[in-house]
């Protein structure tokens, strides 16, 4: 027998008198048009006052519309035991704050100690049935807020919140040195390094690409920032610091060269030995929820490793000002 998420539900308004069903479910529910043929061949998929009908006909004011999308899982994705921060769950949505040095979903050679194998193995546990549909990504050593969709629909529609722009993402990082001007924009485009394709570089050629910046604290050689993406790029955030001359501390990709035998070891570098990945974290996630229509603000505390790092800062600001 074929099971169901719960029906997501629309009531025709006077305005839309006469409207073709098809009409109102992508102008009016937003329904694109894959998702659209899958609950055309699906038996209860769309339903008009408690009757399955063609798309093709006319709706009147007070008429009930209801889609019904098949429950999924994630089969291909291992379930195993992970201890979870959640910060929000619902019907149709579910919000961790994802730690450093976990990837979110497997890849070729990684299909084990993801974040996905945690979260199907929990809702496997709750007798849940999901298929895992990350609505973003996070690199793997960057800590916050993840937002996953639990079904088709939710999926569509925050992922066009975030290609639209609509989407707030806001992260902190710890820098080397001091940003000037204290806020500003870096406005500078993205692609691939030709001679190591896994890196990224600023380049005339590349994608546009726009990250604003605020510094929250200033240390003694570092500081705090804040950073809004108004793009996604791969590592864009790390690259348009680097870029700016202020790379991210802990960054082993796009920071400090290493230390090489009989180099003496700088500031920036002691300061890279205090962390164990690049200080960023994904702080606070809104997003329009597209069942209750109103924005929703998802926040991370600060992680420990990051918490340690602002104190030794500190320390060594008040060690100089001394």
């Amino acid at each position: 027998m074929t099971r169901y998420y719960p029906p997501i539900t629309y009531r025709v308004q006077e305005n839309e008198d006469g409207m073709l069903l098809k009409t109102v479910l992508q102008k009016r529910m937003g329904i694109s048009r894959k998702l659209l043929s899958r609950l055309k061949l699906t038996e209860h998929g769309i339903m008009l006052n408690g009757e399955r009908v063609y798309i093709s006909v006319n709706v009147k004011p007070g008429d009930l519309i209801e889609i019904r999308m098949e429950q999924e899982r994630s089969d291909d994705i291992l379930p195993q035991p992970m201890a979870l921060d959640i910060l929000y769950e619902d019907d149709t949505l579910l919000v961790v704050n994802k730690p450093a040095g976990i990837i979110v979903h497997p890849t070729h050679g990684h299909y084990t100690d993801t974040l996905a194998n945690g979260i199907v193995h929990y809702w496997a546990q709750q007798g849940w049935s999901y298929r895992f549909r990350a609505v973003h990504r996070l690199d793997q050593e960057t800590s916050g807020v993840l937002c996953i969709a639990k079904n088709p629909y939710i999926h569509q529609h925050v992922s066009e919140q975030m290609i639209a722009g609509t989407v707030d993402k806001r992260y902190v990082a710890l820098v080397h040195g001091i940003p000037f001007p204290a806020e500003g924009d870096i406005d500078e485009p993205i692609d691939r390094d030709p001679q190591e394709p896994h890196r990224r570089i600023v380049t005339p050629e590349g994608y546009p690409s726009l990250t604003r910046y605020k510094v929250r604290v200033a240390y003694a050689g570092a500081s705090l920032v804040e950073l809004k993406l108004e793009t996604g790029r791969t590592h864009q955030i790390r690259v348009h610091m680097s870029s700016l001359g202020h790379p991210l501390i802990g960054d082993k990709m796009y920071g400090h060269p290493a230390i090489r035998p009989g180099m003496e070891e700088s500031t920036a570098t002691r300061l890279d030995r205090e962390i164990d990945r690049q200080a960023l974290h994904a702080e606070r996630l809104t997003i329009v929820h597209p069942m209750r229509g109103e924005p929703m603000t998802f926040a991370a505390p600060m992680p420990e490793d990051m918490r340690k790092l602002q104190a030794v800062l500190q320390e060594q600001s008040t060690f100089t000002n001394d």
